[in-house]
């Protein structure tokens, strides 16, 4: 079991942000309503995935107990992005907390990962999957890219949950 935490989750998560951040980035457009809007929210994430670096480099040993958390966290964002299905006056201010928030966990993330054994490996797979998923991707026209996202942000929390469940039974043996 911790072979799969150490090799294909951190996999997983690391294309899966990579082939869902185009229809990410389609709901984000839609909620700035402009594209000064939409710099500064991106503007936002940027600074925050920074934060999130640099707290995890700043830590005297890496912490790898927050990561389950983290992709629960990721995962949420998503599903919330997922499931607004209007717009409203309040979404621009709702999209810069997204922002902040998933910034900040994937900043955190590639920190975590760049410090894993198997990071050489999941980089040439990543480039890899992602330009074979993006093909096939080409290839969907009929799926709501609203699917896309709830369903990335439903393997994120299942990744939490399966670096939980391997925690869990690490300590008990």
């Amino acid at each position: 079991m911790k072979i799969l935490s150490e090799r294909s989750v951190p996999l997983v998560v690391s294309v899966g942000q990579v082939v869902i951040f185009p229809y990410y980035i389609l709901w984000l457009k839609e909620a700035s309503l402009t594209f000064t809007l939409f710099t500064w929210l991106f503007a936002a994430f940027s600074f925050s995935a920074a934060l999130g670096y640099r707290l995890f480099q700043n830590g005297k040993k890496p912490v790898n107990k927050y990561i389950p958390y983290l992709y629960m966290g990721m995962g949420c964002v998503y599903l919330f992005v997922g499931n607004i299905r209007s717009s409203f006056e309040a979404l621009p201010f709702l999209a810069l907390l997204f922002q902040v928030i998933l910034g900040f966990l994937q900043g955190y993330h590639h920190a975590w990962h760049v410090k894993q054994k198997t990071f050489r490996l999941h980089a040439i797979n990543h480039y890899l999957l992602v330009g074979t998923i993006m093909v096939v991707l080409s290839f969907v026209k009929i799926i709501s890219p609203a699917i896309f996202i709830n369903v990335f942000g439903v393997i994120l929390f299942i990744c939490g949950l399966v670096f939980i469940f391997i925690k869990n039974m690490d300590s008990t043996i």
